[in-house]
């Protein structure tokens, strides 16, 4: 089973305001709202993809609620814990005049320590050996700086594999409790490692250090529309990105996320995955908000994927 934590879930509403101009009048001219969050959005891709995952999180107020009755009627299992407060909403804002995406975040509801081990007991009851946990995105109000860290810990000990897709302190913190794989964009993989990293090469020399200092198996670098780089134990592939209409790019690397765990639940060979995450991510690029593309839209990018092994 593929477990995905959301600890800081929202409503997504994406807007489209053509010349978006800062101190005026702007009209929306196209609305939807999605129930999102990064290990949600990767529960809705999964869903797409013929796979089957659990959403755990922590949810509030009547946004919470709708957010669990939305996934729920897509026929999603989840496994959330509510609170006092209400789930942040959070807008997308898509110019298509200046091709610009640009997110405003609400923080969402304040929790404490005892609500996130609780939440976290519930989901180790559940868990068994080989069991994939993706841990994704924020932290809500009163989260400890070493959760990520304690939930990666917890799981790896239940024997379960965790998919640690977080940024800046929350992916440093994490690192150190050897999560199986970590997906880091290229911005991001150069801060942890204080010197920017441009080419595949100069990725996967630095993927393999991170490797070897902290028992990681596989890292999955994002490099926006350059591509992807995979890594593993013994093998380097490099993916150029698909070319296609842009929808929106919220949520892309969560498609990959959620392609990365279904590959790694099916067994594929790092060829597949690379090729079933590239078409996936590219598919998700095309929609409108963070909606999941169609598994028939995938399937039709895979034999597009171009790739090489370094």
């Amino acid at each position: 089973m593929i477990y995905t934590v959301t600890l800081n879930p929202a409503l997504d509403k994406t807007v489209e305001i053509p010349s978006l101009t800062v101190d005026a009048v702007n009209r929306i001219t196209k609305m939807r709202t999605d129930p999102g969050g990064k290990g949600i959005n990767v529960s809705k891709v999964i869903d797409k993809l013929g796979g089957e995952s659990i959403a755990v999180g922590i949810l509030g107020g009547d946004t919470g609620q709708g957010i669990q009755t939305a996934l729920r009627n897509m026929g999603l299992k989840t496994q959330f814990c509510f609170v006092e407060g209400e789930t942040r909403t959070n807008m997308k804002i898509i110019d298509p005049v200046n091709h610009t995406n640009t997110d405003i975040n609400e923080p969402g509801v304040v929790v404490s320590e005892e609500i996130l081990n609780g939440v976290l007991s519930e989901l180790l009851d559940s868990l068994k050996p080989e069991d994939i946990v993706v841990i994704s995105g924020s932290m809500p109000k009163g989260s400890p700086e070493d959760t990520y860290y304690n939930w990666t810990k917890a799981c790896e000990e239940k024997g379960s594999k965790v998919f640690l897709d977080a940024d800046g302190a929350l992916l440093k913190s994490g690192l150190s409790a050897s999560p199986y794989l970590i997906k880091p964009n290229q911005h991001e993989l150069s801060e942890l490692v204080g010197r920017t990293l441009e080419t595949p090469e100069e990725l996967e020399e630095t993927a393999r250090e991170l490797m070897a200092q902290y028992g990681i198996a596989k890292i999955v670098v994002s490099m926006g529309g350059a591509g992807a780089l995979y890594v593993t134990g013994n093998e380097a592939i490099y993916a150029q990105g698909l070319k296609v209409p842009v929808g929106s790019t919220v949520g892309a690397g969560d498609s990959v996320v959620a392609a990365l765990a279904v590959a790694e639940e099916a067994g594929m060979s790092l060829e597949e995955t690379v090729r079933l995450s590239t078409a996936t991510g590219a598919a998700n690029v095309m929609c409108s908000g963070t909606q999941a593309a169609e598994y028939k839209v995938v399937e039709r990018l895979m034999p597009d994927v171009k790739y090489r092994r370094l």
